[in-house]
């Protein structure tokens, strides 16, 4: 209906984690300072510092779980819009008829009043019903958005096991980080081995 308040949006694979911080000393700073001959500059630059990022937009864009999550919402939103919007169109239509008897006179005062209380009813329960599927769409975002982030959260956890840096950050649309090397940029491998590892699980559960 036309005078319904209903907001059903379309998922946005995004993940409001902007500004966090996955933390993890491992090692000394003194091992760090030990470089083997024959380091590259990206070797040094993010050994030495211990500090390094990653570009969480990037990383939600290419993330092939948050892709096949994203594909699955999408699907489970349209089908709740479609129905909401069949169940209003139902009702809008029933009220233009109404409005035509009326008009021309073709129901009394009494059947009138009746059928408008009837409509009042069904457009409440309507709203009722548009709600409780607009809430139904927000619970599927978000048990979406806390899949992806755990799965992200995981990985770093283990990753940063392997690795010992001092400290990976969580930059997202330049915050927090305004400006750096390049080389503490460590997005790249983290999507590679991020989907690696998610092929491999995917794989194994379709067997």
């Amino acid at each position: 209906m036309k005078n319904t308040p209903l907001i059903l949006s379309i998922i946005a694979v995004v993940v409001a984690v902007a500004g966090c911080v996955w933390a993890a000393v491992k090692s000394p700073v003194s091992d760090r300072n030990s470089l083997p001959a024959g380091s590259d500059s990206t070797y040094v630059a993010t050994a030495t510092s211990g500090i390094v990022y990653i570009d969480l937009d990037r990383i939600i864009q290419e993330y092939d779980m948050a892709s096949d999550l994203g594909a699955v919402v999408e699907t489970k939103v349209k089908n709740i819009q479609d129905e909401v919007n069949r169940r209003g169109k139902q009702l809008e239509n029933e009220m233009i008829d109404f409005q035509n008897k009326i008009n021309k006179g073709l129901i009394t005062r009494s059947v009138a009043e009746v059928q408008s209380q009837d409509l009042q009813k069904k457009q409440a329960e309507f709203n009722e019903y548009a709600n409780q599927k607009n809430n139904e769409v927000i619970e599927e975002q978000t048990v979406m958005m806390n899949q992806i982030a755990d799965a992200i959260q995981t990985f770093m956890d283990k990753y940063n096991k392997e690795k010992k840096y001092t400290m990976i950050l969580t930059n997202q649309s330049g915050v927090p980080v305004i400006s750096a090397d390049p080389s503490l940029d460590i997005t790249n491998d983290v999507i590679a081995r991020l989907n690696e590892e998610y092929i491999k699980e995917k794989n194994k559960n379709n067997k």
